[in-house]
């Protein structure tokens, strides 16, 4: 696993013995002396994660790390304080500047090469989730780390699996100042509650009687419901063995006992801020592929999809031996619309239209908007006879009463014509059973409109 490793440190001794641990294990190692530098090479996305020191001259390990989690352009790379302060004030003062980890020199090999592999497993994801969602910025919808930066990290839902009284009643009073807590102290029904409890945070013992915590990790990790929500595990001092395993397989964070309550505080808002951030991504990705198949205006879907989708179910139905209905529905005098009561009128129309044609089909039943005026109808194992019947209802239905525009304050008359046909012959080529049906759409045009005209294969 390759990743660029940026190390910030003033003392080149300690640049070198960390460069020489990180490179041994194939990571790229870039070097900065001192916080300016750090942050000109991080503001570049040269770095996957930082390695950095806290007692520096030109500004402490503190700010600099304030700076990069408070900066729209470096707030997602993850931090790793590395320093000879080992007080829990000065771990809690790293954490809450937004560090994602705090380790005190001498740091074990082991250690440090296992946190940073799993954040690199965790900025790979999260750069993959970003480069996704470019295309959301691109169509104008909002990038999400404004709001990531804003983000306290509190009021978050967070489910503690602890099978011991006198811990978890003082962990969950803890958490219960900043989160919703909810308590399972037995593990064999934790994953279920975890799958159906929507949470931001899960906090695992690894201390469990009867129960291998490490295997409830796993399974959350192998769960598709609970696979990124993540992962606190709590153990005692003599595991950091297990919790290096638990790194491996997907933990995200790790303390020891006893619990520091600001610590154990700092870091529950972490994993929260960061759960939030990719849930966002996700979302803007989800969205940019709603966006992209979608008519923005009748919320229907749009000639590209029905292309590539019409294809598919085509083949099925020659497939399966079953007829598929196809209907093109152009909206009769649609430019006398426009120009009697203007364009706002026109998109009233054709919102509305778009809310009856819903209406009138079924839920597989295909409907997009083929541009302009123009919708396209699609109705598998449906043969001519009964979508003939399905487009006369729906002609009905647009002719039956008027439409609405100018916020309601004027009713129009609308109507439609409908040219339909199936596709019934095996293997038939989709543009011919498009033309057909275009075909017989001009047929119901000529014959005087608002009518529907079929036209067998």
């Amino acid at each position: 696993m390759s990743a660029r490793i940026l190390v910030v440190d003033d003392v080149p001794a300690n640049v070198k013995l960390l460069e020489a641990r990180l490179s041994a294990e194939y990571f790229d190692v870039m070097t900065a002396s001192n916080g300016t530098e750090a942050l000109a090479l991080a503001s570049r996305a040269e770095c996957d994660i930082i390695l950095l020191d806290v007692m520096m001259p030109d500004m402490d390990g503190f700010e600099v790390c304030r700076r990069l989690k408070t900066d729209p352009a470096t707030h997602h790379i993850p931090v790793v304080m590395v320093t000879a302060l080992d007080s829990p004030s000065d771990r809690n003062r790293g954490l809450e500047a937004g560090a994602d980890d705090f380790l005190t020199k001498p740091v074990s090999d082991v250690v440090l090469i296992a946190r940073v592999r799993s954040l690199t497993r965790l900025k790979m994801m999260t750069d993959e989730l970003r480069m996704r969602a470019i295309t959301s910025l691109e169509i104008g919808m909002q990038a999400p780390e404004r709001s990531a930066i804003a983000d306290a990290g509190k009021g978050g839902r967070i489910l503690l699996v602890d099978d011991r009284p006198s811990s978890y009643e003082r962990l969950a009073t803890i958490l219960a100042a900043e989160h919703t807590i909810d308590v399972e102290p037995n593990p064999t029904e934790a994953l279920f509650h975890a799958a159906e409890g929507n949470y931001d945070l899960l906090i695992v013992s690894l201390d469990l009687n009867n129960f291998d915590g490490l295997r409830l990790c796993s399974q959350a990790r192998s769960l598709e419901r609970t696979r990124h929500v993540p992962i606190l595990a709590i153990a005692e001092a003599e595991n950091a063995t297990r919790l290096l395993r638990g790194l491996e397989i997907g933990v995200n964070d790790y303390l020891l006992r006893p619990i520091d309550k600001t610590e154990l505080l700092a870091r529950a808002r972490t994993q929260i801020r960061r759960r939030r951030y990719t849930d966002h991504l996700r979302d803007n990705v989800q969205n940019s592929i709603e966006m992209a198949i979608t008519d923005a205006l009748t919320g229907l879907h749009n000639r590209r999809y029905m292309e590539s989708h019409l294809a598919t179910l085509a083949e099925q139905a020659s497939t399966r031996g079953k007829p598929l209905a196809l209907m093109i529905l152009d909206i009769d005098y649609f430019k006398s619309i426009n120009d009697n009561y203007g364009h706002d009128a026109g998109d009233d129309v054709l919102r509305e239209f778009a809310v009856r044609v819903r209406k009138s089909i079924r839920g597989i039943d295909l409907a997009c908007r083929y541009g302009g005026e123009e919708f396209v109808i699609v109705m598998p194992e449906t043969d001519l006879h009964v979508a003939g019947m399905v487009a006369e209802r729906l002609r009905r239905s647009i002719a039956g009463e008027p439409f609405a525009v100018h916020k309601g304050t004027k009713r129009i008359e609308v109507t439609i014509s409908i040219g339909l046909t199936t596709l019934e012959q095996k293997g038939e080529a989709v543009a011919d059973v498009l033309k057909r049906a275009d075909t017989a759409l001009y047929r119901a045009k000529h014959d005087g409109r608002n009518r529907v005209v079929s036209q067998a294969a």
